[in-house]
């Protein structure tokens, strides 16, 4: 009877550790010094994976990489390594501390004559094109991406004011359904979080004796979490508040929409038969291939347009601020700028190889009181907008697949102050006396778009490979509250507690 209690007791004890090391597990990156939290950390789960911290210094590991033993490298510009073990971490209490090791500007003493900042930027600017180019080998890329949009409106009035389409009881339940949209939007700014977990195969190739790139690309899960009632867009608001107008309208006939002096060539009703002729086929799987591309493009640091404090060296001034060691030991110089002409925009640090002078990292932000662009049409159409917030992070990591850098991690904010105040009209289309619903439209306020990109690992791969890859349409999993259990098998970049917080109606 004791050797069967025992053995209960040891498959009770054996059962309870193996769902403890089932769980995910945790960590936070801070400095060992100040305790603040440290962003965008690198985190190399067992020399395979590339991980980072997120804005607030956290990280989550998949179930499969939760193993006590399984080894993780931590580095950060201007810190010196640390490798523990999952075990090692658990006893810290999911604390890691990172010691500070950058280099004063008094110790530097670089082997080649001392360079000047302008020097230094001269040589990145002439190494640009062989740092970062585009390979031909065959290569298959694990992309985390996360997409978070907001639109905080300060002013939100629609107004129906003429109405020949509308009786008085609906133009008057019209008018208070427009209203709660607009008080419920003012309340409770609307948001939409979207992650995507893929692999991104691409090469280069050619076509009709063209240079050419091919990729193709995997979903293996994505999510959204959204307020399905809410609009996160301009045009999405339009939408909504021409909906509400709809179901007030006579169903069986057609209208055109004018706002201003425009007109609008859509044509636009609430008939079955003429909706089910308009309803197209919506391809996920293209609009995110679209995304992902766009967002690699503007923040490739080739782009001469959004770096142009690598491409303009002469309109910044820079300062040479000490240098570091990357966690390969190469040495680094530490340079920060920010504006010297009008037309430089940015501010920032900047983190360039001795060897190569390739930069493998940026922080940058607007400096106060500029803006990336903007267009003031208020008095001619009612419109006003400027984007008036930019700021991100980039880092790039020397590839062992082909020679150079890609992209390792990216993040960058984008805000825009947006002002509208239009009237819209629905017309009916016939020869004879039309329907006619006027309504003003005035919108001010805030929409903030951030896009965080990571790539978790890179291998080679071949061309027949990916030829064989079959590229297959997906839909979103529609979530009404972050579940970290979806995510469980899969590492990624861990959600800031905003994300964790919001729930859907």
């Amino acid at each position: 009877m004791t050797n069967y209690k025992t053995s209960i007791l040891f498959l009770s004890l054996l059962f309870c550790f193996q769902m403890a090391s089932a769980q995910n597990i945790s960590g936070k990156i801070i400095d060992s010094q100040t305790a603040e939290s440290i962003p965008y950390a690198t985190i190399i789960v067992n020399n395979t994976e590339n991980l980072v911290s997120n804005a607030e210094g956290l990280f989550t590991l998949s179930e499969n990489s939760s193993n006590q033993n399984t080894i993780l490298t931590i580095s950060y510009l201007g810190y010196a390594n640390q490798k523990l073990s999952v075990g090692d971490l658990i006893k810290q209490q999911n604390i890691i501390k990172l010691q500070a090791a950058i280099i004063e500007l008094q110790e530097v003493n670089v082997p080649n004559k001392r360079l000047s900042p302008n020097e230094i930027m001269a040589n990145v600017k002439a190494n640009i094109k062989n740092n970062y180019a585009k390979n031909s080998i065959p290569k298959k890329d694990m992309i985390f991406f996360r997409e978070i949009t907001t639109f905080k409106p300060s002013i939100l009035d629609v107004a129906i004011d003429k109405s020949t389409g509308f009786s008085k009881d609906a133009l008057k339940k019209a008018n208070t359904q427009m209203n709660a949209f607009t008080s419920k939007l003012i309340t409770q700014p609307p948001r939409e979080y979207v992650d995507i977990l893929c692999n991104n195969y691409s090469y280069l190739t050619t076509k009709n004796d063209k240079p050419y790139f091919l990729s193709k690309l995997e979903v293996l899960k994505a999510t959204k979490l959204k307020n399905e009632n809410s609009s996160t867009s301009l045009d999405d608001l339009q939408k909504s508040a021409t909906d509400i107008i709809l179901k007030h309208l006579d169903s069986t006939k057609y209208y055109r929409v004018k706002s201003g002096l425009f007109g609008s060539r859509d044509t636009i009703s609430l008939r079955k038969d003429f909706n089910k002729k308009k309803k197209t086929t919506s391809n996920q799987l293209t609009a995110t291939k679209d995304n992902l591309s766009s967002f690699l493009i503007e923040n490739n640091i080739t782009n001469s347009t959004k770096f142009d404090f690598i491409h303009e060296p002469e309109t910044y001034n820079y300062i040479f601020e000490g240098a570091t060691y990357t966690n390969e030991n190469e040495f680094v110089y530490v340079l920060s700028f920010k504006p010297k002409k009008s037309r430089a925009k940015y501010k920032g640090k900047l983190y360039i190889s001795e060897t190569d002078f390739a930069v493998i990292r940026v922080d940058y932000k607007l400096e106060d009181g500029k803006k990336v662009s903007g267009v003031n049409l208020k008095l001619l159409l009612g419109i006003k907008t400027f984007e008036n917030v930019s700021n991100g992070t980039v880092t790039y990591k020397n590839s062992h697949v082909g020679n150079g850098y890609y992209l390792h991690y990216a993040s960058h904010e984008s805000g825009q102050y947006i002002y509208v105040n239009r009237p819209l009209k629905f017309i009916e289309l016939t020869d004879e006396d039309k329907d006619v619903v006027a309504f003003d439209l005035k919108v001010e306020g805030n929409s903030i778009e951030k896009k965080e990109y990571l790539n978790m690992n890179r291998t080679e791969t071949s061309e027949a490979t990916i030829q064989k890859i079959t590229e297959d349409d997906f839909n979103f999993i529609k979530i009404k509250s972050y579940d970290p259990k979806i995510w469980k098998d899969y590492n990624g970049i861990e959600p800031l507690e905003e994300m964790k917080q919001f729930k859907t109606d």
